[in-house]
């Protein structure tokens, strides 16, 4: 069954899996993983995303963050597309790096967000990248030395980690600690790495018992919480899609308003614009509204396609090698 359209809004705390394509490797060498680290960071900053835990594998990676005022879908288009356009470069390659869908599970903060903290640190001991946790609290490619204060990323929001276990900073990384280190025999969680009724309430049995008492939960694959939560975030969703309807002509209006003014300015008509041709110098007038169409405005491929007359594949092109 297909994913449903994604449920965003500013504020909103995710946990994002991403995965290279095929299952290969997403990282090289210490030098991908540099480039993958420091435009997360600066992705973040730009689009005020507030990072709380992450962890780069060789194929996949996992980040807990909170959506800032641009969207979730903003935050992670910038960042792949600009991380997949800097590593084909680097390797001389071509062709997509990741998944086409990157998965991301809206998680009821005051139920998971120790455990997914923990869970997202755990994994490069987890898959034995780290032999021991004296050496993940200085592993460079997961947030976790961060928060132990072993490592500094600025972007990283170590402090509001800390705050959930303890006043003072020295007793609450203490307490952090310890409470990964309890973590470590728990093995792979996997109802920490999706939505829906069983893995929000903590397994079949608990639906089972939930039913012969004949009490109703609401369970949504994009969202790990209770009953209410997912109610509320779907609320939500649906009040989101009714402004986006509502300001749907203003955006159209503002798209032709850029559209004329471009074809003005470089003296042409907006069916040429249109047509796909390449002549000089409308590639590059295209790049220059795809790029503010998508990550600017935040239109989405197709739509930037559709008003300039080209493919969504080459929309993305476009990004990629931005």
């Amino acid at each position: 069954m297909p994913r449903g359209p994604r449920l965003d809004s500013p504020g909103t705390l995710h946990h994002v899996m991403i995965r290279g394509i095929e299952k290969r490797d997403i990282v090289d060498n210490d030098i991908d993983r540099l480039d993958f680290v420091s435009r997360m960071g600066e992705v973040a900053v730009s689009t005020k995303t507030s990072i709380y835990a992450w962890a780069l594998m060789n194929n996949h990676a996992h980040i807990l963050l909170r959506s800032g005022e641009a969207g979730l879908s903003m935050f992670m288009r910038r960042l792949l597309s600009g991380y997949a356009s800097s590593y084909n470069r680097r390797h001389h390659r071509y062709g997509h790096l990741f998944q086409n869908r990157y998965k991301s599970i809206i998680c009821q903060e005051d139920l998971y967000f120790m455990e997914l903290v923990r869970y997202i640190h755990l994994n490069p001991l987890r898959t034995g990248i780290v032999d021991s946790l004296t050496k993940l609290d200085h592993y460079k490619w997961c947030g976790h030395s961060v928060v132990l204060n072993r490592r500094k990323n600025e972007w990283q929001d170590r402090d509001y980690v800390l705050v959930w276990f303890g006043k003072r900073e020295k007793e609450a990384q203490k307490a952090y600690r310890e409470f990964v280190k309890s973590g470590i025999d728990q093995g792979k969680r996997p109802e920490l790495t999706g939505g829906g009724l069983i893995r929000s309430m903590g397994g079949w049995s608990a639906v089972k018992t939930l039913r012969k008492k004949k009490i109703q939960e609401k369970g949504d694959e994009r969202i790990l919480g209770r009953g209410e939560f997912v109610s509320e975030v779907i609320n939500q969703a649906e009040e989101k899609i009714k402004q986006q309807l509502g300001m749907s002509k203003k955006l159209h209006n503002r798209i032709s308003e850029e559209l004329m003014s471009v074809c003005k300015q470089h003296n042409i008509e907006l069916t040429v614009l249109r047509s796909g041709t390449r002549r000089h110098p409308l590639p590059q007038i295209r790049k220059t509204l795809a790029i503010k169409f998508v990550n600017q405005w935040g239109i989405s491929l197709a739509e930037t396609a559709r008003q300039l007359g080209v493919t969504t594949s080459a929309i993305a092109q476009i990004l990629r090698r931005n």
